[in-house]
């Protein structure tokens, strides 16, 4: 007969085990970020959201979103990333041959940083890109000068 030589840890051990695996309880996750939104929804899946659609997300979360910086920055990187691929989608649509290998390029490049600032927005992430993020960062920074200008 063959018998069963599997150890099953003492229940004392399975709460260092469960701390150890990437798969989190939902108690867990809800923990960690309980900022809400205007929307009604937590911040990680709202700036997550913003991508969801390119600017289309980003403008309508903009307009909804009054006081959640970490919303506000993501909505508006959405705005200006997915602007500036439509730019270079349209430009490149018009040059044969060389355009369309361009786009062949551009567009697993494009899916690839959609779903990594996606990931990054429901991480609760201020991840940059190049002068897309500097420039949404910097447009939340007039908006605090001009408040401490209005209280003084």
């Amino acid at each position: 007969m063959v018998g069963n030589h599997i150890k099953i840890p003492e229940k004392k051990n399975l709460g260092s085990l469960e701390k150890q695996t990437v798969f989190k309880r939902t108690e867990e996750l809800n923990t960690t970020n309980s900022q809400g939104t205007s929307l009604g929804l937590s911040e990680n899946i709202t700036g997550s959201l913003t991508y969801l659609f390119g600017f289309i997300t980003g403008i309508i979360i903009l307009l909804f979103e009054k006081e959640n910086r970490f919303v506000r920055f993501h909505a508006t990187q959405s705005i200006f990333v997915s602007l500036i691929f439509f730019a270079l989608f349209t430009v490149s649509g018009m040059v044969p041959i060389v355009g369309w290998l361009f786009e062949a390029i551009l567009l697993p490049i494009g899916l690839v940083l959609w779903i990594i600032m996606m990931l990054n927005a429901y991480e609760g992430k201020y991840s940059k890109i190049l002068y897309v993020g500097n420039f949404a960062e910097k447009q939340f920074q007039r908006k605090v000068n001009k408040k401490k200008l209005e209280v003084n």
